[in-house]
């Protein structure tokens, strides 16, 4: 049941105000992440409904995903921008008035998004969907977050799939009238990301077996190197404004250098440094960035999330192919 217009106003003010009030009754909480302009298909700035959905995601990777299910029949927004660190994020009081807003809220789980439920706390009457649901989770195996499960499901194109059927099976909830439109839409997108899948295989499988390593900043590609047969090693276990620990340098060092690891890389939304001292000090090149938790800019390598996969994957393999 939709509140008269003076009520939706008293609503949405009564809302801000317990906001800021939760966060130290501040004018506004800062957001430290690039301001970046959004993608075309991915996150729309204008979110006048006409007469269409509203659908607000948690990142990028899931928006575009959702807008490639909805195609022109619902409005799709990320609440994080191009470019954002999504696990510490700090919603904003500007994100409560664009959840007010919106019909439906899909988001990852497996707490990757801990600070969606202060999000869901102030918009009690917005649904929200978490997508991993039906995934069985990689534990995540050192530091802190032992025994916690991995949160970057999406990185695998096999549990992209699950990903895709959810956000189907929500969107026909949600629009019943244009299910046709998201289950044709779903299935046409399926078969893409299966697509892309077979070509990451084959391309793994050109790589010497003995040189299959993933070394990265984050510990993000444990579905992907479980998937394609790759051996993976990274400094952390989830992304925080640290810097890399003394042990976890020389753990990562040690392991470059005995396996010969000619290249390492980073995550392209956390600094990149530490990875880069430790291609100093094993002797291995630092190879680029991979994107993960975020797509780059529409201009950028990865401005989609098939693009994403196909990007990660090529710069892996150009990097242990390079002398």
């Amino acid at each position: 049941m939709q509140l008269p217009q003076h009520g939706q106003k008293l609503a949405v003010a009564s809302g801000l105000l317990l906001w800021l009030c939760l966060n130290g009754c501040s004018p506004s909480i800062s957001n430290s992440q690039p301001q970046l302009s959004p993608n075309p298909g991915t996150t729309n700035t204008n979110l006048d409904k006409k007469g269409k959905k509203v659908v607000l995601t948690t990142f990028t990777v899931i928006a575009d995903m959702a807008q490639n299910v909805a195609g022109d029949k619902a409005i799709v927004e990320s609440l994080t921008k191009p470019g954002a660190e999504i696990h510490g994020y700090e919603p904003t009081p500007s994100d409560l008035v664009r959840a007010q807003k919106a019909d439906l809220i899909l988001n990852n789980g497996l707490n990757l998004e801990r600070w969606a439920q202060k999000l869901y706390n102030s918009v009690p009457n917005v649904p929200h969907v978490t997508l991993t649901e039906g995934i069985k989770p990689v534990e995540i195996t050192e530091d802190a977050y032992k025994g916690k499960p991995n949160p970057h499901a999406w990185m695998s194109p096999e549990n992209a799939l699950i990903y895709v059927e959810n956000i189907r099976k929500a969107l026909v909830n949600l629009d019943s009238a244009n299910a046709e439109t998201y289950n044709t839409n779903a299935k046409a997108y399926s078969q893409k990301i299966k697509e892309v899948d077979e070509k990451l295989r084959k391309a793994v499988s050109a790589v010497p077996a003995n040189k299959r390593y993933m070394v990265s900043c984050e510990g993000a590609f444990s579905y992907v190197t479980r998937d394609y047969g790759l051996k993976e090693a990274y400094l952390w276990a989830v992304n925080s404004e640290q810097q890399a620990t003394p042990k976890q340098l020389e753990k990562v060092i040690d392991i470059v250098k005995k396996n010969k690891i000619p290249v390492v890389f980073c995550e392209s939304t956390v600094n990149d440094g530490a990875q880069r001292q430790v291609a100093r000090e094993s002797g291995a090149r630092f190879g680029g960035v991979f994107y993960v938790d975020s797509l780059s800019p529409a201009n950028g390598p990865a401005p989609t999330y098939l693009k994403l996969l196909e990007g990660n994957i090529n710069t892996l393999t150009q990097g242990l192919e390079e002398k």
